[in-house]
């Protein structure tokens, strides 16, 4: 078996049973019909893990963070990867599965001086302040946000995830948005 695969083949053992406990706790909450629709394919939607740190995890399982923003300097994962009702379960950082959301809608860019004032009029979804975090991110060369809703808190589900992204696409499907 090459590396890849070995990956591939890792990945699907922590997704698989990372669906099934999610499925479980969330029987009865509108994601539960989310996450059906998706897996028996009557919904063309994707499933998302998005890795968070804090206090920004927080803030989304809290409502407060409605717009969750990923910045890279290399085209990958989310950009141009999630789509209006893909299904994203919310990791923390170092920690466990603690919950999930539905995306209703996704905008991605190629950063420009002009985009970055395109995405501070988000700043109060995104939670945005004037710290380092912020600061750091005006290096990057794509951006993807999300608006979220639907947020349903979980009891913490652990996974065995090897690998270091921050986001990993564990059901894809091509997004349909335009670059800005």
């Amino acid at each position: 078996m090459n590396p890849r695969d070995k990956i591939v083949h890792q990945r699907s053992l922590w997704a698989d049973g990372l669906i099934e406990e999610l499925t479980n706790q969330i029987s009865g909450t509108p994601l539960f019909s989310v996450l059906q629709g998706i897996l028996r394919e009557t919904l063309n939607n994707g499933i998302h893990l998005g890795v968070f740190v804090q206090p920004y995890l927080g803030f989304v399982l809290d409502g407060k963070k409605t717009i969750d923003s990923r910045f890279s300097i290399n085209r990958h994962a989310p950009f141009e990867q999630v789509n209006k009702g893909d299904l994203l379960i919310l990791k923390e950082s170092g920690g466990p599965i603690c919950g999930a959301c539905v995306v209703s809608h996704a905008w991605f860019y190629h950063l420009t001086p002009a985009s970055w004032s395109d995405i501070e009029k988000y700043a109060s979804a995104l939670c945005m302040d004037d710290s380092a975090f912020w600061a750091r991110k005006r290096s990057a060369t794509f951006a993807t946000l999300m608006r979220l809703e639907n947020v349903v808190r979980v009891a913490d589900i652990s996974v065995q995830k090897v690998d270091p992204r921050a986001w990993v696409v564990l059901k894809g499907v091509k997004a349909q948005r335009s670059l800005l």
